[in-house]
């Protein structure tokens, strides 16, 4: 009797382990099913021959009151450029199944997406486009690409030429090679990122570090760095310090002052933020007494500075994609962050669009009008050789003033 009951045991055990083998299979069958559709295509979708993106933008063009200026951005001279600039790249073929989307309307959606920052569900009503396409078009890299020669540095002595006299002229301030400075780019927290992109200021982001001429163009753009590290690290990181560090940077030889005899480099200036070197000055600490050296040397160098505040204020004034937090992933949002510095310099040189792209009266946004989020500004050690060039830097600015009185 116990043998026969053993082997009944032995029975309804392999009896349960075969049904919970076909229940688990059944189970990963269903998962691996493609679920049915329940339409192929919305009727929403369906209408876009009838009315979409070309129709939108033709209408706009047809405005006498510059609409498609104000929804491009730019002119239609100038998107038209573009658009023959990069199409190769983006255009599409059509299928058997359904026509591609023109380019350009591509192109229309990324700019309008820079213009506003509108979620990818706004931009998918306005085009007829679902949000799972224009997540695809709008991180394209092919502006980048092909503007990617309005953003240079200088890289020979005749080049920074031009730079330094334009600060000299319009600023007055001698021996600049331009104004450096780094923003916080907001971002909604990445997925797996842990505390990588979280910032001095409790939020996530990436850091843009950029160089502005006295036009307010930019001729440096590094972005991507995690919005965790300090003010140090991102410039460190930068290929701006590694040419200066390999004195690779080609930079004009040190000269003197006029009417002074130490010679002395060319200089970016930049905040508190960043440490004091032979080739970056910054403000003294504190509050110098008014009227010495020291107070006049801030104050020219604050002059010389708002350049770079004020690009980021009109860059972020038109792109509002940069005012509040990009729902994407770092890779992304570098993309886009370098596609608004481009087109910034773009716009800003086209005689088309460079009226349209400048606020009204060519006012510049200080930098409270600024959205972005400035570093952390923290005390760094300096090098003796870089307080006495910044002293020299001072005192000459004192007996020129003396000299004008």
């Amino acid at each position: 009797m116990s043998g026969a009951k053993r082997e009944k045991e032995i029975a309804l055990c392999a009896f349960a382990v075969m049904t919970a083998n076909n229940y688990i299979i059944n189970l990963i069958l269903q998962k691996k099913r493609p679920r049915k559709r329940r339409w192929w295509v919305t009727t929403l979708h369906r209408l876009r021959n009838q009315y979409d993106g070309r129709h939108l933008l033709n209408n706009l063009n047809q405005e006498p009151s510059g609409e498609f200026n104000n929804f491009c951005r730019m002119s239609p001279v100038d998107f038209e450029y573009l658009l023959r600039l990069i199409e190769p790249e983006i255009k599409k073929k059509d299928t058997l199944w359904r026509k591609a989307i023109p380019a350009k309307v591509r192109l229309a959606v990324t700019l309008r997406f820079l213009a506003t920052g509108d979620s990818f569900k706004s931009l998918h009503f306005l085009f007829k486009i679902s949000s799972q396409v224009i997540s695809m078009i709008v991180p394209e890299e092919a502006l980048c690409k092909a503007l990617k020669g309005y953003v240079k540095l200088p890289t020979t002595n005749d080049e920074w030429l031009p730079v330094v006299r334009g600060f000299e002229n319009v600023w007055q301030f001698l021996h600049c090679l331009g104004a450096l400075d780094g923003n916080h780019i907001m971002l909604q927290a990445p997925v797996n990122s842990g505390s990588e992109f979280f910032n001095y200021k409790h939020n996530f982001s990436i850091i843009l570090l950029a160089v502005a001429d006295s036009d307010y163009n930019f001729l440096f753009a590094d972005v991507g760095t995690h919005g965790r590290m300090s003010d140090g690290g991102v410039f460190n990181n930068s290929l701006l310090y590694e040419k200066i560090k390999r004195n690779d940077a080609n930079f004009p030889e040190a000269t003197p002052l006029p009417g002074r005899n130490v010679a002395v480099p060319y200089v970016f200036v930049a905040d508190a933020a960043f440490s004091l070197s032979a080739n970056i000055m910054k403000l003294f600490p504190g509050i110098p007494p008014p009227g010495s050296p020291q107070r006049m040397f801030n104050q020219q160098l604050s002059r010389a500075r708002v350049v770079i505040e004020s690009s980021f204020g009109i860059m972020t004034s038109v792109f509002r994609v940069l005012g509040k937090p990009m729902l994407l992933q770092p890779q992304k949002a570098a993309i886009i962050t370098l596609t608004c510095v481009i087109l910034h310099n773009f716009l800003k040189k086209s005689p088309h669009s460079r009226n349209i792209y400048l606020p009204e009266a060519n006012h510049i946004p200080d930098e409270q009008q600024n959205c972005l989020m400035p570093l952390e500004q923290v005390p760094r050690l300096s090098t003796e050789n870089a307080r006495e060039i910044r002293d020299e830097f001072a005192n000459y600015l004192y007996l020129r003033r003396q000299n004008m009185q």
